[in-house]
């Protein structure tokens, strides 16, 4: 039986074409326009961002709209388009017959701030502590009816400078900031100052930039570095490894706080022992320098300081994988109490980090500066958590050498 079809209009051919010709423009139009808008948006971001970060001085000429073209490989229009926004804002203006030039943005009134939204700038967003941080701003700015806008760096100076002009792009009314290897030189202090010129609200977490008057909350770090290797020393342990991140200050704080530590003890301040390394540094290698230190015939350590407890598992992880226990043979100790550092076995002996709390404050101290209410910065004390990769030494046993030079025979043998 054949099938009943209803409701259908049969159209002579030459319509069909006609329509099908009618729905293709359309549809070029919408993508044309689509990609139009997004080129512009593009030139007006890059433009603006050369401005913020003084690339492009107040009173200097910008490129004229045939070199932009040439520059962006974009239609006159497109350029023309991103020209009139800018100058909108008060950041360019034009001289009949003489060009574009840099306005002097920061002595006029920009734009009012519309979108009830703050930006956050960390340097990782999706593991580690950062998701419980992030929660406590949202859970506390959201009461006040404002959203936050979450962008990384992953830790790369030049990714923040993009994420602090696309920021800027949404019109936020707020930042809240994670600096990015923040013992190392700001280079992006002109875009940081011109933002506070603005009038926007800032604050750092977890670190500071030196040259920045700006409110902060962070750990003290420096007690926390002392604390771990005071407790370690405590437990009799003298041979104490410290590995640090020195690209950021909470790595240089604890560094720094590990040698204090070992300074109350004149004793045994020669058996100490630091290695550091940065952000892009390959793991391999940092490794390859522990697994030497861990198989010297003598002086061979008792406990390790992390830097953080992502690195304290995977030294754990490591230490596992040479033969070593953990904490028979050797005693490993992090910082942060990574929400899966009480999982592992052995759990991890750390510091806590606020966190949430910190989240929380960061949030109030945002939506007061917002208020114009005065702030205070916070620096929070560290709490030691004892878990169960960290053990007494037994000064009867206190050098597994024996042992390590079998481990280091056969790592031999395999090269």
């Amino acid at each position: 039986m054949a099938t009943q079809i209803t409701n259908f209009i049969f159209l002579p051919d030459m319509y069909v074409t006609i329509i099908a010709d009618l729905l293709s423009s359309s549809i070029l139009e919408k993508e044309t326009y689509m990609n139009m808008s997004k080129k512009y948006e593009k030139i007006k971001q890059d433009i603006r961002e050369k401005i913020l970060t003084e690339e492009y001085k107040v009173s200097e000429k910008l490129p004229t709209e045939s070199e932009l073209m040439e520059m962006y490989q974009v239609s006159r229009f497109t350029v023309r388009r991103a020209i009139d926004e800018l100058e909108k804002e008060n950041f360019v203006y034009r001289i009949q017959g003489g060009g574009i030039f840099v306005d002097d943005w920061k002595g006029k009134p920009q734009t009012v701030m519309k979108n009830k939204t703050i930006g956050l700038i960390t340097t990782y967003i999706s593991d580690y502590i950062f998701p419980n941080i992030i929660t406590g701003i949202d859970n506390y700015v959201s009461n006040y009816g404002y959203s936050i806008l979450i962008t990384n760096t992953q830790n790369n100076p030049e990714k923040e400078r993009k994420s602090l002009s696309n920021l800027l792009s949404n019109k936020i009314s707020g930042l809240i900031i994670e600096p990015t290897k923040s013992a190392l030189s700001n280079t992006n202090k002109s875009i940081y100052d011109n933002i506070k010129s603005l009038g926007i609200p800032m604050l750092f977490i977890n670190a500071v930039y030196d040259d920045m008057n700006i409110p902060y909350l962070v750990m003290d770090d420096l007690k926390t570095g002392e604390m771990v290797t005071d407790y370690l020393i405590s437990l009799g342990h003298k041979k104490i490894v410290g590995i640090f991140k020195v690209d950021d200050k909470q790595g240089i704080h604890r560094m720094n706080g590990y040698i204090k530590a070992f300074q109350k003890h004149p004793e045994i301040s020669n058996m100490g022992e630091i290695m550091m390394y940065q952000t892009e540094e390959n793991k391999i290698n940092l490794f390859k320098k522990l697994h030497t230190i861990l198989s010297r015939p003598e002086f061979a350590p008792t406990a390790i300081v992390c830097y953080n407890d992502q690195l304290a598992i995977q030294v754990m992880n490591f230490v596992k994988e040479i033969g070593l226990n953990v904490p028979k043979d050797l005693s490993v100790i992090g910082v942060d109490d990574y929400q899966f550092s009480k999982f592992i076995n052995p759990a991890l002996t750390t510091v806590r980090h606020p966190q949430e709390k910190m989240g929380l404050d960061a949030g109030k101290m945002i939506i007061d500066m917002l208020n114009k209410q005065p702030v205070t910065s916070k620096i929070y004390e560290p709490e030691l958590v004892k878990r169960d990769s960290v053990k007494p030494l037994d000064h009867s046993n206190d050098n597994w050498t024996e042992k390590n030079r079998e481990e280091k025979a056969i790592c031999d043998n395999d090269e």
